[in-house]
């Protein structure tokens, strides 16, 4: 990078919030590409802020090679992958939209993502579909750009995505939905539209100007050779949100095997937009007097119940309880039947004196679902 650090850093006023918080995070710059670490990206997704100011290092191609040649292949993936890499792995903005993508999505999504990149239909994804991914998540960033100096949005451009935009382009541009939507939405609809013979072409532009990530070596091997199948792509996306879980759930357990009941509250309203959430605990610690505890196995499923908050409020609506309180049996109930899974009695029971303000042991389902909605996005924000 040859602009001077002040000039670099006048580039986030061109940035998208999204774009602001991958160059708060990211700490690797190479070729004028900036990069996460995936140490940078479980901050970015645990953390408010970095806990200590970000300065991007830049990397020779030797250290590059050398932190790729260490990457694993996707068949030794685990729980503990980027704990593991920790400060040894290049995450691309892309890639970061991805991931992020994944942490808030149920396991029954988990097919259609990896349909979504299969566009030849033949069970296994390559290196080439994976990399449509630079293209749709750059076309719909460039509907989001703020307006400004033209050489300074092109100069943030390049730190995100590594190269120039081209005009030429794998998405058909005719009649072009205006209407704001999420990358996964972008993703799925744009994929569709794809047809395999542009998108290999493009791909390899793409991928001749590109360097290679961890996330490519892991999934595609250190030649881009290799195909992903979707037990494999299934086994990382479930891998990763246990890790962030984890993550979460060990910062408060200080090596219990549980958290207390106000720490699982504190984590459930921490990327809210609840502004008091001070009554919140105040009515838990006066209904719950005697601590218990919450397992990991109970904070995983709550989370797992999250991801699946959008089919719990369509089977909400379809029992009528729409419009009003329910109790703990109705809840858990309605919870089995729309996502498969199973809340333990204590956890339902701590959902509910958090949230049961009027203390009356019923909860107001457009009070949860509103907070829960914001909650799922942390992220995103």
């Amino acid at each position: 990078v040859t602009e001077s650090r002040s000039d670099l850093e006048d580039l986030q006023l061109y940035a998208t919030p999204r774009e602001q918080r991958f160059r708060r995070f990211a700490s690797l710059e190479f070729e004028g590409q900036l990069y996460m670490t995936p140490h940078d990206f479980i901050q970015a997704v645990t953390s408010d802020e970095p806990k200590c100011a970000k300065k991007w290092r830049s990397l020779s191609k030797q250290e590059l090679n050398q932190i790729l040649m260490e990457t694993p292949p996707v068949w030794k993936g685990s729980s503990k992958l980027f704990r593991n890499l920790n400060e040894k792995g290049l995450i691309s903005y892309t890639e970061y939209l991805f991931l992020l993508c994944i942490l808030t999505k149920p396991h029954a999504g988990f097919r259609i993502a990896f349909n979504m990149f299969d566009t030849d239909g033949n069970e296994m994804v390559d290196k080439k579909e994976f990399l449509v991914l630079q293209e749709i998540f750059r076309k719909k960033n460039e509907k989001r750009e703020k307006r400004g100096d033209e050489e300074k949005r092109a100069m943030l451009r390049l730190q995100l995505y590594g190269y120039h935009t081209s005009t030429n382009s794998v998405l058909k541009t005719e009649g072009e939905d205006l209407v704001p939507r999420s990358y996964w939405d972008t993703l799925r609809r744009s994929t569709s539209q794809a047809l395999f013979s542009d998108l290999a072409e493009r791909a390899d532009d793409i991928s001749s100007s590109l360097s290679d990530t961890t996330l490519l070596v892991h999934f595609f091997g250190k030649k881009g050779k290799a195909e992903l199948n979707f037990e494999d792509f299934y086994r990382f996306m479930d891998n990763l949100q246990t890790e962030v879980l984890e993550i979460e759930f060990l910062s408060y357990s200080n090596g219990m095997n549980t958290i207390s009941e106000e720490d699982f509250a504190h984590i459930l309203l921490r990327y809210t937009n609840v502004e008091n959430t001070s009554s919140y605990l105040e009515n838990m610690r006066c209904s719950i007097p005697e601590e218990k505890g919450i397992t990991f196995d109970e904070f995983r499923s709550f989370f797992q119940f999250l991801n699946n908050l959008e089919d719990f409020t369509i089977a909400m609506q379809m029992y009528n309880f729409a419009s009003r309180s329910i109790g703990q049996d109705e809840f858990k109930r309605a919870v089995y039947v729309a996502t498969g899974v199973k809340l333990s009695p204590h956890l339902v029971n701590t959902v509910f004196k958090i949230f049961d303000v009027d203390r009356d042991d019923q909860l107001s389902y457009k009070e949860f679902i509103g907070i829960m909605k914001d909650r799922l996005n942390r992220g995103f924000r």
